[in-house]
């Protein structure tokens, strides 16, 4: 069975009657509520969205069975998933990003650069974080030109290094003189 994917993080309460605001990791905010129980990693709490609505920049959620301020404050922070069977396929060109997290990333020519360990949105679009055997992680744009392949059955993406950092791994650093 597939790992559970998550789709949203719950946040501080909202109001006294048990809401909480809620940040989706969805494409469309209020998916959330049409991928049936959302559950936490472990699988041990499932929590059911009775109602939600849109905010500034998250949803304000109410969750089956929290009813007070204080219940809806104990579940900040928590990290919601729900099974990858439940989610739509993606298209072309579109991933998950637990779908890259682990991948083998190579260059262009072949040679291992490290494993991909996260994808990040800071605002400007997403980031790969590549982790190499050794050193300092790298920070990429996940873009076509960085990473114009993605072979999920062969585990791996292919990374073509801007040369900037090409020249660093080379040795080459001309700033290094």
């Amino acid at each position: 069975m597939a790992a559970p994917v998550c789709v949203a993080r719950i946040g501080a309460a909202h109001g006294v009657r048990g809401a909480v605001r809620l940040w989706t990791f969805t494409e469309d905010p209020l998916a959330v509520k049409d991928y049936g129980p959302l559950m936490t990693k472990d699988g041990t709490r499932q929590f059911e969205v009775t109602h939600a609505r849109e905010a500034k920049d998250h949803l304000v959620v109410t969750l089956k069975g929290v009813a007070s301020r204080d219940d809806a404050e104990r579940l900040n922070g928590l990290e919601l998933y729900v099974p990858r069977d439940r989610l739509p396929d993606t298209d072309d060109g579109e991933y998950y990003h637990t779908d890259l997290i682990g991948l083998a990333a190579v260059t262009t020519t072949e040679q291992p650069l490290g494993r991909g360990i996260a994808i990040h949105n800071f605002g400007a679009g997403d980031i790969i974080e590549i982790a190499p055997p050794q050193g300092a992680t790298m920070l990429l744009p996940f873009t076509n030109a960085v990473v114009p392949t993605v072979d999920l059955e062969g585990g791996r993406v292919v990374i073509d290094l801007p040369k900037e950092i090409d020249d660093e791994i080379d040795g080459d650093d001309p700033s290094a003189a």
